[in-house]
């Protein structure tokens, strides 16, 4: 552990910190590029690459979606340990590089009138390749970040963070809007789906870009110096299983609530407004992009609040509020185009105060030297089992059942498994993340 009596670390400049949030926050919303363009193209790409009628080839869609978070745990087993024994910067930098490439090729993938049954294998394998690399682009953006900030303003920098997940997922939501607006339907079932997947190489290169003009974590280098790396892959991960078990099941109960609310929300949200609540294609893309233009203010001021009065009460108000408001903001949502853009931002809003945080929760549950894998293992593991695997089952359900009240009941479910860990979840708001030490312990 640093002493007390170690020197203190030199700030980092405006500009330099200024850079590394930039860099962190470009990566992550590259990785939220990808599922906006998926999750608001789901019906047109569901008709040109999968068989059968149109809910049957939605269903294999979004399985496909889901698919792609299974591989996330072996990504962050593989990324995490990498980012804390050669630095987060290199693990960062080809986890944009080999995301975006994937993003790329789907647009790339031939149609199934073209190759068969090979054109779902190939998404399949693309789908994987990105939760692969996602694996370690998330943890380790989250990471970054928060040992680039300063520990007094964490939380407002982390939620920049945040602030790339919404704007890029809006960018690939727009971007499919627009080009639905432009070329019309039969141009979009035929290839028009296809050009928002293109973006995703420029802004790849754009993040590799300032990610490989900025030195790795003042933090990091610190333990660096003094030799206190993990000296092994497996040796790593017995670490945490044996020392670091109660952060690894708090952080993962708390993804659950996150990710489900995340998923269902931001993913799934085009697919029910389209198919199960009647609005047209582009009614249903026009409602989460106002939604989530709304809630991208209110995150750094939600950060901001978290530095003055802690993680947890922001926490314990979102995780309630949800509980409580699910079911008749879904209500809402029912009653037209209206009450979908009300219902949509209540939600966000509520929510707002989780996803600002995350940043300057998670990394601080772990000391430096196993924070990027502990981040990343815990938080996939629970994202692919529960976040990735939302939007598929909600579709599922509500086709069995008939009750579009379905993702409702699933926020709520997931909101009472965050609650239970909240007891448990140290408050390390304002405290320092040098060293071998757990922050706020």
């Amino acid at each position: 552990m640093i002493s007390r009596s170690a020197a203190p670390l030199l700030p980092s400049s405006r500009a330099t910190l200024h850079r590394a949030i930039a860099a962190s926050a470009l990566g992550n919303a590259t990785e939220w590029f990808d599922y906006g363009i998926y999750a608001y193209g789901v019906t047109y790409l569901s008709g040109a690459l999968f068989p059968g009628t149109t809910e049957k080839a939605t269903l294999f869609a979004l399985a496909t979606f889901a698919i792609s978070f299974l591989i996330r745990p072996l990504g962050g087993l593989f990324w995490g340990p990498l980012g804390d024994r050669y630095g987060r910067k290199t693990v960062l930098s080809l986890t944009i590089v080999i995301m975006s490439a994937a993003t790329l090729a789907i647009g790339l993938v031939p149609s199934y009138a073209s190759i068969g049954f090979w054109s779902p294998v190939l998404l399949v394998l693309l789908r994987l390749v990105q939760g692969f690399s996602t694996g370690g682009e998330y943890g380790g953006a989250a990471t970054f970040m928060a040992e680039y900030a300063p520990d007094e303003r964490r939380g407002f920098y982390g939620s920049f963070l945040e602030v790339g997940t919404l704007a890029g997922f809006s960018l690939g939501a727009l971007l499919m809007l627009g080009c639905s607006m432009v070329l019309g339907e039969p141009e979009m079932q035929a290839w028009g789906w296809r050009l928002p997947f293109l973006v995703a190489a420029p802004l790849g290169l754009a993040g590799l870009y300032l990610r490989s003009r900025i030195e790795d974590t003042p933090v990091f280098r610190e333990i660096e110096a003094i030799g206190a790396k993990e000296r092994g892959h497996l040796r790593e991960l017995r670490d945490l299983l044996r020392r670091f078990r109660a952060p690894l099941i708090v952080l993962g109960m708390l993804v659950v609530a996150l990710n489900v609310v995340n998923y269902t929300l931001l993913s799934y949200m085009p697919t029910y407004l389209q198919l199960r609540l009647g609005l047209t294609p582009e009614q249903a893309l026009y409602v989460p992009i106002v939604g989530m233009l709304f809630m991208i203010p209110f995150l750094p001021a939600a950060g901001a609040l978290s530095d003055r009065f802690g993680r947890k009460p922001l926490w314990w108000a979102s995780l309630a509020g949800l509980l409580v408001m699910a079911i008749p903001a879904y209500e809402l949502m029912a009653t037209g185009i209206a009450g979908a853009v009300g219902g949509f931002v209540l939600l966000g809003l509520l929510y707002v105060p989780q996803l600002a945080t995350i940043s300057s929760t998670f990394p601080a549950m772990f000391p430096t030297h196993v924070r990027f894998a502990g981040v990343a293992i815990a938080y996939n593991v629970s994202t692919s089992l529960f976040g990735g695997t939302a939007p598929v089952i909600n579709s599922w359900a509500i086709g069995e059942t008939g009750d579009i009240l379905i993702p409702a009941y699933a926020m709520m479910a997931a909101c009472t498994v965050g609650l239970a860990a909240m007891p448990f979840l140290v408050e390390t708001a304002g405290q320092s993340l040098r060293g071998i030490g757990t922050p706020g312990t």
